[in-house]
């Protein structure tokens, strides 16, 4: 740890250029980030007064492959991106946990009372509570301390805003109070547990495991209490990611996200499991017919899309492993038709006039031609679409995109080698 006023102006002196440029691999964001952590330093200090701190990063992530599969206990490609959360943490005299977030109301939880409160359900306060608990129930230190985050994951724009300070909450208290020493897998289920029980969202683990490992990885979920984490080499830098943020508004859509697993539950307890990976293919599809008259076509053609989905991912895994890009970006299309298709998460049926996603998938498919391709990004239903595009056509693809979504919509991202660090 050092003083904040000394970090602050250490990184305004480009004294930590070096590590700035491994997290975020962009030379043109170096001075954004210098002046970024600077203020951050600064925020912190007119919030808790002087004294050292350390600073910690947690990416944004995206899927890039395995779309609603996850809570299923199926696999995932996902990366972390060059977005972030950042936060400056320091210990406190008080006896209580200070966490004040960037446009946010400050935060005080008391160390011994960590018990869920179904009045914090769907609030920052209540995730701050959940990860804290998740921590001492595995067995992990928490105390007193003062933290100030400060984030440009978009929020509601499928980066997931909301695993990437789960992320950082972890990260910050595995530095300040474990030495480093939370595994990455841990604080990510950490993350997942307080989503689930204490914020009361039906999240799989891919977000969070994304967020928190880094890089591009391959994860199993078939046992998801011990995921295969696997690291994928990309194989070509010909390619930028691009993600669309539609301006699709993500308001009463908890229903939809949370029938998505609902339905594909109750497919899987027709065969006496409780997820899809547990039933075979074969037997769900001889059985279609009854399904059909118990469960509705819905439920069907969601279980059908995870089917398929789940050995995509092992396919896209594969063609990337063998330098097949081509390959794996005609399964990145096949992914996307089945999305919306299939799953059916690309607009929500109770409000069909507004369709910004399909708008954005259907525009994106005119412009790029042979020049790329696009899907659903995250969840659906609204926010963001992703591309992979290739380089020499990334100006024409935003500037076209942009007209229609406004500018700044298309997000140009490089693949993030780290999850959850203490940058120092």
């Amino acid at each position: 740890m050092k003083e904040v006023k000394v970090l602050a102006q250490e990184f305004m002196d480009g004294v930590h250029d070096k590590a700035l440029r491994e997290i975020y691999l962009d030379e043109e964001q170096i001075p954004r980030q210098r002046s970024r952590y600077a203020k951050a330093l600064q925020q912190y200090e007119a919030l808790y007064g002087p004294g050292e701190a350390a600073v910690y990063s947690a990416p944004g992530r995206s899927e890039v492959a395995g779309n609603h599969t996850d809570h299923q206990h199926g696999r995932v490609l996902a990366t972390s991106v060059n977005l972030d959360a950042v936060a400056v943490a320091g210990y406190s005299q008080e006896d209580c946990i200070t966490v004040v977030s960037e446009g946010y109301p400050k935060e005080q939880i008391d160390p011994a009372d960590l018990e869920k409160k179904t009045e914090e359900e769907g609030t920052s306060r209540g995730l701050i509570r959940g990860v804290l608990k998740g921590l001492t129930d595995r067995g992990y230190q928490i105390g007193a301390c003062n933290i100030y985050v400060t984030s440009d994951v978009l929020n509601g724009a499928g980066l997931s805003s909301s695993a990437a300070f789960e992320s950082i909450l972890g990260t910050v208290f595995s530095g300040l109070f474990n030495e480093m020493k939370v595994p990455a897998v841990e604080t990510a289920m950490i993350g997942q547990y307080a989503e689930n029980v204490y914020f009361g969202k039906p999240c799989g683990l891919m977000d969070q495991m994304a967020c928190s490992v880094g890089g591009l990885i391959y994860i199993d979920f078939q046992d998801p209490a011990h995921p295969v984490v696997e690291q994928v080499d990309m194989g070509t830098e010909d390619y930028s990611l691009c993600i669309v943020d539609t301006k699709g508004s993500h308001a009463d859509l908890t229903e939809d996200y949370a029938m998505i697993p609902l339905e594909m539950k109750s497919v899987a307890r027709v065969f006496g499991k409780e997820v899809l990976r547990d039933v075979d293919k074969e037997e769900f599809i001889r059985n279609i017919p009854s399904l059909r008259e118990k469960l509705g076509d819905r439920c069907v053609l969601r279980a059908m899309h995870f089917f398929n989905e789940n050995e995509r991912v092992k396919e896209q895994t594969e063609a990337l492993g063998r330098s097949d890009f081509a390959g794996f970006l005609e399964l990145v299309k096949a992914s996307g038709d089945s999305s919306f298709k299939y799953l059916q998460n690309i607009y929500t049926n109770h409000d069909v006039q507004h369709q910004s996603m399909s708008i954005a998938l259907a525009l994106s498919e005119e412009i790029l031609g042979e020049n790329g391709v696009c899907r659903v990004h995250g969840g659906g239903f609204a926010g963001t679409i992703q591309a992979f595009v290739q380089n020499s056509f990334v100006k024409e693809y935003k500037e076209r995109i942009e007209l229609v979504f406004g500018e700044g919509a298309c997000h140009v991202l490089k693949i993030r080698t780290y999850g959850g660090i203490q940058v120092m």
